[in-house]
Parts: C-alpha cells; sequence; structure tokens
C-alpha cells in the first residue's frame, strides 16, 4: 500500500462556507481522493484551518506551516506523495505578502518535503503542489476586511507556483478553472467543488504512478 499525505488549510480540512462546520468524510477532498484511488493508496487528512506556508499568526496562534511539516513527515512515514494545497491564509491582509513572496513560501515547504527522506528506503517523497483557485468577491463576507486587497494577488498564485514547482522539479497542478471558491464567504469551497477536486487529482495521481 502507498501513502499520500494532503498537507493544507480549511479547504483540506473541510470547513463549510455555510457555518464554519466541517464536512463529512464521505464529502471533503482527502475521502473522495481516498476512494476514487482505492486500496492501493492509503490517504492521509493533515488539514488545518488558517494554516500558513511560512508565517507566525500571532493572532490565530500555532498556523505556520514550516514549523509542522517536519515532525508531520516523520510521524508518517514512508510516504509516496505530498500533496501540498496552502497560500490562501497568506492573503491576509496583517502579513502584508505579495504572491511572489507567498510563493516563495510554498516553496520552502516543497523543499522540506525533498529533503526530508520521508519517502520509501528514506529517499524523498515526490510532491504534487496545487495552486489555490482565485477568491470569490470578498465584498459583503465575513472575511471582506480580513482579506482586503487578496483577490487581486489571488489570482496570480497560478502563475507564480508554477516557476516555483518548475524550479524545485515537482509535479504542479493549478486549480484556477477547476474548481472555485463559494461566494458565500470567499475563499471555502461546497460539497461539489470538494468532489471535483478528489476526482481532478485521482487522475493526476494515475498520470504520476501508471508504472508503479
Amino acid at each position: 500500500m502507498k501513502t499520500v499525505l494532503c498537507f493544507g488549510d480549511s479547504n483540506t480540512y473541510g470547513s463549510n462556507p455555510v457555518d464554519g462546520s466541517r464536512f463529512d468524510p464521505q464529502t471533503r477532498w482527502p475521502c473522495i481522493l481516498r476512494k476514487e484511488l482505492g486500496n492501493e493508496w492509503w490517504v492521509i487528512e493533515e488539514g488545518c484551518g488558517g494554516r500558513t506556508t511560512v508565517h507566525d499568526d500571532h493572532v490565530e496562534g500555532n498556523k505556520n506551516g514550516s514549523s509542522y511539516l517536519p515532525d508531520c513527515l516523520n510521524s508518517h512515514k514512508p510516504i509516496d506523495l505530498v500533496i501540498l494545497l496552502l497560500g490562501t491564509n497568506d492573503l491576509k491582509e496583517r502579513f502584508g505578502v505579495s504572491a511572489v513572496e507567498i510563493a516563495a513560501g510554498v516553496g520552502t515547504l516543497v523543499d522540506l518535503c525533498l529533503n526530508s527522506q520521508a519517502g520509501p528506503c528514506g529517499e524523498s517523497p515526490q510532491v504534487l503542489l496545487l495552486a489555490p483557485p482565485p477568491l470569490a468577491d470578498m465584498g459583503g463576507t465575513k472575511y471582506e476586511l480580513m482579506f482586503t486587497g487578496a483577490e487581486e494577488k489571488a489570482k496570480q498564485l497560478g502563475f507564480e507556483y508554477k516557476k516555483i514547482a518548475r524550479l524545485k522539479g515537482c509535479h504542479f497542478l493549478d486549480l484556477d478553472g477547476v474548481i472555485a471558491s463559494s461566494p458565500i464567504d470567499g475563499i471555502h469551497r461546497e460539497a461539489t467543488e470538494h468532489g471535483k477536486l478528489g476526482r481532478v487529482v485521482a487522475d493526476e495521481f494515475r498520470k504520476l504512478f501508471s508504472n508503479t
């Protein structure tokens, strides 16, 4: 059995944009992925609301992905593939970073994975970097002020993440046009989008591991 680690924020955790509750296991995209891949893969959910790439959050607490990822990799090794889906929380106004800097932050996470020796036989796990889709219109949502100026930066993430993936030599998928953020709160994904994401990522896996 091969292992995949899904490392992300509240959209990997499964936050429901309607009421903030957590979607059930039949709805969350890592669980959809598990169902699609069948018994040959073990899919681990590592989503945490508010998680950033590399930033300490003095408002929400321990949310720095780069601080937690090394222990996470060691806890779950051997890992064949790590999926990274982060960057949305870095768009918060209080961090004051550009799309280029957010991409650099996610590049740090890619490096942690590739240098971790957490893969089979002490080698590196493969990495699939996902670029978050653009935000929906934030006007009138509860996150409008928290994410002031984020909409334009979010549109640039796919381009910047692709450059990082090429630089680091990892796999890449841009989710712009694949799934959409909910107009209810602007940042989270509705149940239908979880289903789409789980199936699309499963298709990517089949391409990556077609010869194994």
